[in-house]
């Protein structure tokens, strides 16, 4: 089943404001297994639809052994609470985008440098591929387990409240908020911009009260935040492209009996796979109702901000950072960077 804009407003008309749980209600309350998951998103939004399709589905085919309630938008507190939570099994699950989780796991954030990917055949074959191996052993080693197929968050686009962002040169002093990551936040400096680490759940209002003049998300973001209702004009960059680690509290995982480990992999790797292409669906028509919203649109060439980043030592810094392993492994799947 593929997600239209309709379902996902429909979704939106119908599901209650608070948290969510899923599977059968006759055989919930004898579950073996009580697992909660968090997440920082809309309920409109396709992580959620497509992780709801899971949790149901687990149920059933678990004979009600496994329940799983989703917490969604920031219910749980910010990302940075979430991972600190799925850490110490205060909550299961949780899916961090890759700048998130790389404040715990760094070499998490290599899929997010500056201008790397041109396209998504790029994308997941580095993700599905060498690259996304070597970044979920790393996850690992902190203790978290993590499921093959990492869920799209999209190419990350620039907004703005003032004039749009055209060149290189429009990055100038701009207000804009990043993500608590230390690789958005050198990206932007070394874009000659002023960048400041907020939460996803206060972007809305920083927007709204000036504290920032720009952002910078995916586009289905964008939408279901409603943050076309703050900002005037969306340069489409691609400058990041951000996924969603679908992490797992390691004790936790290795405490599930391995039937139940099969189940739950299976149902949420190939939930991923129809999230995937429904990020797709929706970038296609994403545009045409941010426009009729209000939101203006251009799209910059990419070189000279891939300029102004090799002149900054951006890439040489993260090379180093990153290591010689995995830099090259992310070399293979999208050509020369540094």
């Amino acid at each position: 089943m593929s997600i239209s804009r309709r379902t996902v407003l429909r979704s939106m008309a119908a599901a209650p404001a608070a948290a969510f749980t899923f599977g059968l209600p006759g055989i919930a309350r004898a579950a073996e297994f009580d697992l909660k998951y968090g997440h920082n998103l809309p309920v409109t939004h396709p992580l959620h639809i497509r992780a709801q399709e899971a949790a149901d589905r687990v149920a059933k085919e678990s004979n009600g052994r496994v329940r799983i309630q989703i917490f969604p938008n920031n219910q749980l507190g910010g990302d940075t609470d979430m991972l600190a939570q799925v850490r110490s099994g205060g909550i299961t699950m949780f899916t961090p985008s890759a700048l998130v989780i790389a404040t715990l796991v760094p070499v998490a954030a290599i899929s997010a440098v500056g201008f790397a990917f041109a396209n998504y055949d790029q994308v997941w074959g580095a993700m599905d591929g060498k690259v996304g191996s070597f970044v979920r052993a790393a996850i690992a080693k902190a203790n978290l387990f993590t499921f093959e197929k990492v869920w799209d968050n999209g190419f990350r686009q620039m907004t703005t409240s003032g004039k749009p962002i055209e060149t290189a040169a429009d990055m100038s002093g701009l207000k804009i908020r990043v993500p608590v990551s230390p690789l958005s936040i050198s990206m932007f400096k070394g874009l000659g911009a002023s960048p400041a680490s907020l939460q996803f759940s206060e972007v809305y209002s920083s927007l709204q009260t000036r504290i920032v003049d720009a952002q910078e998300n995916p586009l289905p973001i964008i939408q279901v935040a409603k943050l076309y209702e703050v900002q005037k004009s969306c340069a489409l960059t691609n400058h990041i492209w951000d996924g969603y680690w679908f992490i797992f509290n390691g004790r936790t995982w290795r405490g599930l009996p391995a039937d139940l480990q099969t189940i739950i992999h299976t149902a949420f790797n190939e939930a991923g796979t129809k999230q995937r292409e429904d990020i797709k669906a929706l970038n296609d028509t994403v545009v045409a109702d941010l426009k009729s919203k209000g939101l203006a649109f251009n799209s910059p060439a990419p070189d000279t901000f891939r300029a102004k980043l090799r002149d900054a030592g951006f890439y040489t810094e993260w090379k180093g950072r990153f290591g010689e392993e995995a830099w090259s492994l992310l070399e293979g799947s999208v050509g020369k960077l540094a």
